[in-house]
């Protein structure tokens, strides 16, 4: 029987960050299930687009690579998305699995970094096991502002969620801000200087690579950077440009979603099956 697991990632363009996260998680991926053939994919188009241009690089769209696996006569496949939220990204991966849950013996669909907010054994808190596996770069004395992508979608609201914990587990200074939809940077500024939280913070990505947000939305030196913002605003700023897929014990969360679909624990999340769920 052929097995695989699909890797499916928004993408980037930047080779540096992609080979200390993306790849990085695949690798783990691969030692972890060396019974099954681990396959990659990105969901944004566009960047597919560029790789090719620019560097001969090919990746596959979710549902380019699952036609090769139906048409190589693979039977069992796990689809492992890399996304943070259960967004648009995310529910075009789940329709792409589910046109395609006939052409396999079985099919299922791991969940993103944030989806169940459970209070009791039965479900997990993936907040706070999020929480968990990126405090460590949280400085104790300076003011956090995590920069999440953010969207219209109604999954935005994952991020006022998570502030919400991070408030429950005694981060007072960690404000979440997002390049697009609310909060926005400057909903966080006036945030800030209403909680008299001081002066000094540091700004991280909460994303899974130090992509193109991180480098210059984030960090860079046009004056509409969020440093160059906040500079303006009389903080004394510092960036951290890693992104969270560098983390081991974030790359654990996203094996141990692979596990969870493997053995049909908390289901739900895009999975189907040939003739039934």
């Amino acid at each position: 029987m052929k097995r695989a697991i699909l890797i499916v990632s928004f993408g980037t363009t930047y080779e540096e960050t992609r080979k200390v996260t993306i790849d990085k998680i695949e690798e783990r991926i691969k030692e972890k299930y060396k019974d099954y053939e681990v396959k990659m994919a990105f969901t944004a188009h566009i960047i597919i687009k560029i790789l090719k241009n620019r560097d001969g690089i090919i990746v596959d769209t979710p549902e380019e690579a699952l036609e090769k696996l139906k048409k190589e006569g693979f039977e069992e496949v796990i689809v492992q998305p890399l996304h943070m939220i259960p967004g648009v990204e995310f529910q075009y991966i789940t329709k792409i699995v589910d046109k395609y849950k006939d052409d396999f013996s079985w099919i299922k669909t791991g969940r993103p970094i944030l989806y169940y907010k459970g209070e009791d054994s039965e479900i997990p808190d993936d907040y706070s096991i999020l929480v968990d596996a990126i405090k460590d770069i949280i400085p104790e004395d300076r003011i956090t502002i995590f920069m999440g992508h953010g969207t219209n979608h109604f999954s935005n609201a994952c991020y006022s969620c998570l502030k919400l914990v991070f408030v429950d587990r005694g981060f007072d200074k960690v404000f979440i801000a997002n390049v697009d939809g609310y909060p926005s940077l400057r909903n966080v500024i006036d945030k800030i200087k209403q909680s008299g939280s001081g002066k000094d913070v540091t700004l991280i990505p909460l994303m899974v690579v130090a992509g193109d947000h991180a480098q210059n939305d984030m960090a860079g030196e046009d004056e509409t950077s969020w440093k160059k913002v906040l500079t303006n605003e009389g903080f004394n700023v510092e960036t951290y440009l890693h992104g969270l897929g560098e983390l081991e014990k974030f790359q654990d969360i996203y094996i141990k979603h692979v596990e969870d679909a493997f053995h049909d624990t908390y289901l739900g999340v895009g999975h189907t099956k040939k003739g039934g769920q």
